[in-house]
């Protein structure tokens, strides 16, 4: 894999922390350096740029494996790699950046480290011979591995938090849904499900980090996490429809989508104290400039409820709700209202009718159990 400047540092640090994970062999020489309590300095890349940097050592341009890549780290020097084409090219060189490149490192390794990395573009990996740690640097970005024990433990913990979270999300989003059907929504209700989904997403994504990390030792954590982050993802874009000001006259699918983007973004740029004031996810929303504030009643459109509809494609489920333009209209629609949208046969419309019948009733039932 190539891993290079043509890449964001977040997404050259997570590639790189994939290509390190455990079960990887370049973990294996990693933890190999480590067990021998001896420094590292590794370049993972090499052009023109990172060739210029190095001086004397050794040219080999050898196949990378990891017992190779542990001998070569006993010499004083760097080890560079062409990763791309997974080669060893030099060993034992000195690495020459730019000095005038600002780090704010204090060892030698370390500082040169973060220089080579900031100069290439390429991902350098240093290792601590007196703390034996592993350091990753990375377009300005400096991430420390953690041990693989404490990592799994820090991430059951989160995944626990996670179930705790969706199982408050899917209760208040069952609440929402009943009220959807009796057409009394209001600001607090939307928004206390735009809030509980982005705090799913923040843990979601912190999980993520970790079971990236983990590699093979996180993966039956991530079939747990998998299961537990289904449709979230999904169900916060169809909500933010739901709620969202009205597009504009003419705005083409992808405009709307672009619109939804942007919102979704401004949730996640909510600090944590600003997420916990339902009043901020509203204003992000579009439904807090109201005279009534919390308080004021909102109507959905009905994207979420329709899409719940079984075996009734995205597209088609868009295509009912622009036609009839909000969800009691739906709900009141009879099967030749039905008919009259694009994509929608007689039979279509009697399994439509049928299901958001189902979907009505068992949100009823659900709210008042």
């Amino acid at each position: 894999m190539q891993l290079g400047p043509d890449l964001t540092p977040e997404e050259l640090l997570r590639a790189t922390l994939v290509e390190v994970a455990p079960g990887t062999e370049l973990r294996d020489a990693l933890d190999r350096v480590i067990r021998g309590r001896t420094g590292a300095l590794f370049v993972l890349g090499y052009d023109d740029q990172v060739a210029a940097m190095c001086s004397g050592g050794f040219e080999l341009d050898v196949e990378f494996s990891a017992p190779k890549l542990r001998e070569l780290a006993k010499m004083d020097g760097a080890v560079v790699l062409d990763w791309e084409h997974q080669r060893i090219v030099r060993a034992g060189v000195q690495l020459l950046p730019d000095a005038t490149i600002e780090t704010q490192e204090s060892g030698t390794r370390h500082r040169t480290a973060d220089r080579v990395a900031k100069q290439s573009g390429f991902p350098v990996i240093s290792v601590s011979q007196s703390m034996q740690i592993v350091a990753l640097y990375v377009g300005g970005l400096r991430h420390v591995l953690q041990d693989t024990e404490e990592l799994g433990s820090r991430a059951k913990q989160a995944v626990a938090t996670l179930e705790r979270y969706r199982q408050r999300l899917d209760e208040v989003s069952g609440a929402l849904s009943a009220l959807e059907v009796e057409d009394l929504v209001t600001v607090r209700d939307a928004a206390q499900v735009g809030q509980r989904q982005e705090m799913v997403a923040r843990i979601a994504d912190e999980i993520d980090g970790l079971l990236l990390e983990l590699g093979t030792e996180g993966r039956l954590l991530g079939l747990q996490y998998q299961e537990l982050i289904i449709g979230v993802a999904r169900t916060r874009r169809l909500l933010i429809k739901d709620y969202m000001p009205e597009p504009l006259p003419g705005q083409s699918p992808d405009q709307v989508a672009e619109q939804v983007d942007g919102i979704e973004a401004a949730l996640s740029s909510l600090t944590a104290a600003e997420l916990l004031e339902l009043g901020n996810i509203a204003n992000v929303m579009g439904i807090g400039a109201l005279p009534l504030g919390l308080d004021a009643p909102v109507s959905p459109r009905g994207y979420r409820l329709v899409t719940r509809v079984p075996r009734i494609p995205q597209i088609l489920a868009d295509r009912i709700v622009d036609h009839f333009g909000s969800l009691q209209r739906v709900l009141a629609a009879s099967m030749e209202d039905l008919e009259q949208v694009e994509g929608v046969t007689g039979q279509r419309a009697r399994a439509i009718r049928e299901g958001l019948s189902r979907i009505a009733e068992t949100s009823m039932v659900e709210s008042y159990a």
